[in-house]
């Protein structure tokens, strides 16, 4: 089990997916229970990896990955240009186990709530089973190349499951989602292909020149490939180059000269290479996070989707842009993450503001919590712009905890347009007295979102703060106002949730008079329940016992602070002293 279970993680939807293919379309009641079997077994396998998974086990942040499997995928020779490589690479640490479980979760909770979908149910379900393949090998993905084709391969199955599915305005937002995330893609492919072109596999490459004992790999092996590479005595030929994100994290395995190569002092519009490309990687994420300024394909996104896509899309989409900058962005381009840590906290800082003020004006209840995610995502750049130990940990936990309070948020507004279809705040009021149980969900749902203690929500909070406060002193990345201002941002989402809250479900119960006839306002069904209850036992449990995560990822999170800081400043230094010469 231990050495195919990301595979199977990975996989487990796609094989219900080919079931699928087998049934007829008018079979849609087991076209739903295969579906669900998928994600039921990917849930399976997501938690015992929760509990095998040893949080201590590592030695460092960047090499400690755990049941890793690895297989020569695509491999020729380009002549005096040496080898191309291309690995089957999967692996899990700290800072992906948290995500691994919570796309099991979400995958379940999804097919749940997509279990009223009627309209053409097998090829919905297909494109769902799909998606999930995707996400999951994105948080999987240790060679860049395949973390690369799930990324893109999300975008199809999200667009026609909007496209398709979606409301009055479903084309205009699936368009608008593709060209945002394909224009991303692109700016990530670019420095992908840099990359490529300077960095080698020391491992192939020393397989390849015949120095390794027996054929098995060994650190003194790497360390001469390594040293032969500084020393330019190594042919073009006999280098192996590689998409492996591992091996790009490491200096020694750039090739003097190289594009991307620290020393290479290769400038455009008065800026180093590889600040440039630390820039197109941030863009090409922060889309997909999404970050302000370019976050305005979300809510039209979240308005037109159908309620399970919006699960989908704010509970586990949206935290692949912010892995793609804890994962690659940073332990790569360490330098220009130090450099430009202002340029990140403050686009944190501007997207928790602006955010909030947003969610504050809406009236639309979707539009509402679509806003309060572009703000609360905003969390994930302070607490990775801060480069603490505290700040890194709340970025990850808030991506974990914001993903179980998001989906809850928009399971509780599903409810609410399934009976009513109509979602304008403005058009209801007291439904606390018709829907008890479900105003109980809702209001669990809005202070874990805003906060609360005794939730998730504040231990992510929490921690991005304390990990800013101390910025200033630890790393000194960070001027100590951004967090005083994302502090404001707390009490705007205080007060637009205790805002809908108040004007939807307490006082005397009404309903604006064109909806009286054709809304049904009924309390929560099974179904619902079964979608409601999990997440909101999550959240308590995660905010109560935050150790259950923590434990997992604290030893990887120092890892990596520790990587980034040391290697950056070293790596500042040098190119801005080849700028200088």
């Amino acid at each position: 089990m231990n050495d195919f279970i990301l595979s199977g993680l990975i996989f487990s939807p796609l094989l219900a997916a080919l079931v699928l293919l087998l049934i007829p379309n008018r079979l849609q009641q087991p076209i739903r229970v295969v579906a669900l079997s998928g994600t039921v077994v990917q849930l399976i396998l997501a938690i015992l990896l929760y509990f095998r998974f040893d949080g201590a086990a590592f030695a460092n942040g960047h090499t400690g990955y755990q049941f890793v499997e690895k297989l020569n995928w695509i491999g020729f020779s380009l002549g005096s240009l040496g080898r191309l490589q291309i690995d089957y690479f999967v692996g899990v640490d700290g800072i992906s186990i948290g995500l691994v479980l919570l796309t099991g979760i979400i995958g379940v909770i999804g097919v749940i709530s997509s279990w009223t979908i009627t309209k053409t149910v097998k090829g919905y379900f297909l494109l769902y089973l799909l998606l999930m393949t995707s996400v999951m090998g994105c948080f999987l993905a240790l060679d860049f190349f395949l973390f690369y084709l799930f990324f893109e391969f999300m975008l199809l199955p999200m667009y026609f499951l909007i496209g398709i599915w979606g409301g009055p305005k479903r084309e205009y937002a699936a368009i608008k989602f593709f060209i945002y995330t394909l224009v991303g893609s692109l700016f990530i492919l670019v420095v992908m292909i840099g990359l490529y072109t300077s960095v080698i596999d020391p491992v192939a490459t020393a397989a390849y020149l015949e120095l390794l004992p027996n054929g098995v790999a060994s650190q003194e092996a790497v360390l001469q490939v390594q040293q032969m590479l500084q020393q330019n005595v190594i042919s073009g030929s006999e280098l192996v180059r590689t998409f492996n994100i591992p091996a790009m994290m490491e200096p020694a395995n750039y090739i003097p000269g190289s594009l991307l190569h620290v020393l290479s002092g290769s400038v455009l519009w008065d800026l180093p290479l590889r600040f440039i490309a630390f820039l197109l990687l941030f863009a090409g994420f922060a889309i997909k996070v999404p970050s302000v300024p370019v976050h305005t394909w979300l809510p039209d996104a979240h308005v037109e989707a159908p309620t399970p896509i919006s699960v989908l899309l704010a509970a586990i989409l949206l935290k692949v842009g912010g892995y793609g900058l804890i994962r690659i962005v940073y332990p790569i381009f360490p330098d220009a993450g130090a450099y430009f840590s202002i340029l990140v906290g403050g686009l944190g800082v501007l997207s928790i503001i602006y955010g909030a003020l947003c969610a504050l004006a809406m009236n639309d209840l979707k539009k509402l919590i679509a806003y309060s995610s572009v703000s609360h995502m905003g969390f994930v750049l302070l607490g990775l712009a801060s480069l603490t130990v505290e700040g890194v940990n709340g970025a990850v936990y808030m991506m974990f905890s914001h993903g179980i309070i998001s989906a809850m948020l928009f399971l509780v507004v599903g409810v609410i347009y399934d009976r009513s279809h109509n979602r304008m705040i403005l058009n209801f009021r007291g439904l606390a007295s018709r829907m008890p149980a479900y105003t109980s969900f809702v209001v669990i749902a809005f202070f874990a979102s805003l906060g609360l203690p005794g939730f998730s929500g504040f231990i992510s909070e929490l921690m991005v703060l304390l990990g800013g406060f101390s910025a200033p002193d630890v790393t000194g990345m960070l001027p100590r106002w951004m967090t005083v201002v994302a502090v404001v941002g707390l009490l705007l989402s205080a007060a637009y949730y205790l805002w809908a809250l108040q004007r939807m479900f307490f006082g005397k119960y009404w309903i604006f008079p064109e909806l009286r006839e054709k809304a049904n306002i009924a309390d929560l069904t099974t179904r619902e329940y079964l979608m409601l209850v999990p997440l909101a036992i999550l959240t308590l449990l995660f905010g109560i016992f935050p150790h259950l995560l923590l434990d997992k990822m604290g030893v990887a999170v120092t890892g990596f602070t520790e990587l980034v800081l040391q290697n950056g400043q070293e790596q500042l230094n040098m190119v801005l002293s080849t700028i200088i010469r």
